[in-house]
């Protein structure tokens, strides 16, 4: 073998060196493309996850105050005050006598007083 064997063990080494970083490489270059995809892929989830609780949140707080505006809107409103007119008035007078709450003075009285 001499110095021709030497050389061709060297070039076959060298040969062999070259495509096994190659090789290497190139594993490694579509490891780091997959995490690189994994990371970005989590990323989409986590922003795709932020915007449903956001999208809820705002539907939370639009049901709440349709629900506030809803019961505004079912306050009773204020009764009429009764009396507003003199033929209320007299009304309420004559009930109150029939229950039995103004006496007959009371009553005249106080028709007298709404009469003028």
């Amino acid at each position: 073998m001499g110095r021709g064997g030497l050389l061709r063990a060297a070039a076959t080494t060298a040969v062999v060196a070259g495509t096994a970083t190659a090789v290497s490489g190139g594993i490694r270059g579509r490891q780091d493309a997959k995490a690189q995809q994994a990371a970005e892929a989590q990323a989409y989830e986590q922003q795709q996850q932020q915007a449903q609780m956001d999208a809820a949140a705002q539907q939370a707080v639009a049901q709440q105050q349709a629900q506030q505006a809803a019961y505004a809107q079912q306050a009773p409103a204020p009764a009429a005050a009764p009396g507003d007119d003199l033929m209320g008035q007299l009304q309420n007078l004559a009930n109150m006598h029939s229950q039995g709450i103004l006496s007959d003075e009371e009553f005249a009285a106080a028709k007298g007083k709404l009469l003028g």
